[in-house]
């Protein structure tokens, strides 16, 4: 799906996705990533959106969220318990998606300047 904003140009946005990618500004990503307004995170060791653990989070903590989209690929597939108690014990909140809806959703609240972190699993 390709979109067509009128948006800002000083922070990240989804322009386009499609299965195995998702484009950001002008940059192709075909691995899974972490997106913030102001951060692209490609260099992310997890193989899959199930094997999402705790020791994957730290990054996306750093970032300081207060909400965080998980975008799981053409499906949608929460997350361990353990992973889940991790963003609640820390007050972020964590919405579980398929990558579309994921991507979407980042897009909006990315431009009311909220502090969203997406996860995005590409395939």
């Amino acid at each position: 799906m390709r979109f067509t904003l009128d948006a800002r140009s000083d922070i990240n946005l989804i322009r386009g996705y499609g299965p195995g990618a998702v484009r950001v500004g002008d940059r192709v990503v075909t691995q899974h990533f972490i997106l913030a307004a102001d951060a692209l995170i490609t260099e992310w060791d997890v193989p899959s959106a199930a094997e999402l653990s705790l020791e994957h989070l730290a990054p996306i903590f750093e970032l300081n969220p207060e909400v965080v989209l998980l975008g799981t690929g053409d499906a949608q597939r929460f997350p361990s318990a353990a992973v889940r108690a991790a963003f609640a014990s820390r007050g972020i909140g964590l919405e579980t998606m398929d990558l579309g809806a994921a991507c979407r959703t980042y897009n909006i609240l990315a431009q009311e300047e909220r502090r969203v972190v997406a996860l995005l699993f590409v395939r």
